[in-house]
């Protein structure tokens, strides 16, 4: 199962706090009340503090802005562009942007049935379970399949190649895996 989407297409939520939206992008299994992983684009419109997620791992990738830090009782981090961030959903974090809203992409998995690696590439990726996003240039499945900026795929059970289209290409790339 493989599915394209494109940012202005994503469902818009509101937060409950009146600090930002998420556009979904999958949540799996559709209409199950409980998600086994997520994958979303969060705009961050104030600070605030992030909604507590208990049995969730989660990642946090800044798509754009000036920044953001993330206070929780461990410590501080500064989140840097297309710099993938992971950090458990039970912890308790407050967000400060800088002077302007910002975008993150954000992948949960369910701690107990899937685990997911973010990371940015600019060579030939492929697994077999995934959600990609394009930050820059273009990039083509095996089949011909072209995405550019503000495009992806998510997929579910079947090898899926993405190889780079342009000189300046990069794409953020989550790996899914079941946890046995």
């Amino acid at each position: 199962m493989r599915t394209r989407f494109g940012y202005d297409a994503l469902p818009v939520s509101r937060w409950r706090n009146g600090g930002g939206e998420t556009r979904e992008i999958v949540s799996y299994p559709p209409g199950a009340a409980d998600f086994a992983w997520r994958a979303s684009i969060a705009t961050i419109a104030a600070d605030g503090p992030f909604s507590p997620f208990p049995g969730i791992d989660r990642v946090i990738t800044l798509l754009h802005g000036d920044s953001v830090l993330l206070r929780h009782a461990q410590g501080e981090q500064q989140l840097q562009p297309h710099q993938p961030w992971p950090f458990p959903g039970e912890w308790a974090i407050d967000a400060q942007i800088g002077d302007s809203a910002c975008q993150d992409f954000n992948i949960m998995t369910r701690r107990d049935s899937w685990q997911a690696q973010v990371a940015v590439h600019k060579q030939p990726i492929g697994s077999e379970h995934g959600v990609a996003w394009v930050l820059a240039g273009s990039w083509q499945t095996a089949e011909g399949e072209v995405f550019t900026v503000n495009q992806g795929m998510w997929w579910l059970d079947e090898v899926t190649q993405l190889a780079p289209r342009s000189a300046d290409a990069s794409l953020l790339f989550t790996t899914l895996s079941r946890v046995l």
